[in-house]
């Protein structure tokens, strides 16, 4: 990280006083794409052809809670609407969701979990482990909550402008 002192906070990139210069956002660029190349490595690893990574965000969302609108699918999953449409329709020629209308109001559709879906639940849970461990490998318990802590943080800030 570089720091540099800067006028005043008319430059966007001006902190209270100070320029930062990071390559966070490169950095979580490139651990999103790796992290979904070793996720989906994982999951054939332990068999799992039923669904990919990104499917799997869906699926846990899901897992967590049935019957769940597109709408509040798509602030868990961060994935944009349109993107979670052609997905659900995937994952539902595949058997893994189902929609159903809503009884307060038909015209909202909510995605459920077939049973087929339940049952991967625990290889899911299986691989996810794995991936934490690889996530926090060489790190102390309190390395781990930092960094949890500040993504939540740059998660918050970016969500806002949403």
């Amino acid at each position: 990280m570089v720091l540099y002192f800067c006028k005043g906070l008319c430059d966007p990139h001006c902190l209270g006083g100070i320029f930062i210069e990071t390559r966070t956002g490169f950095l979580i660029s490139q651990i999103k794409q790796i992290q979904g190349r070793v996720f989906q490595r994982l999951l054939a690893e332990s068999g799992v052809e039923e669904f990919n990574g990104p499917q799997g965000q869906i699926l846990y969302v899901l897992w967590q809670r049935d019957g769940v609108p597109i709408t509040e699918l798509s602030r868990q999953t961060g994935l944009a609407k349109n993107t979670l449409t052609a997905m659900l329709g995937r994952m539902e020629s595949s058997g893994l969701i189902y929609r159903e209308a809503s009884p307060s109001d038909r015209r909202l559709a909510l995605i459920s979990l077939t049973e087929k879906a339940r049952g991967l639940e625990k290889k899911y849970d299986q691989v996810s482990q794995r991936m934490n461990q690889l996530f926090y490998r060489g790190m102390t318990q309190a390395d781990a909550s930092t960094l949890d802590g500040l993504l939540d943080r740059v998660l918050a800030n970016l969500q806002d402008v949403l």
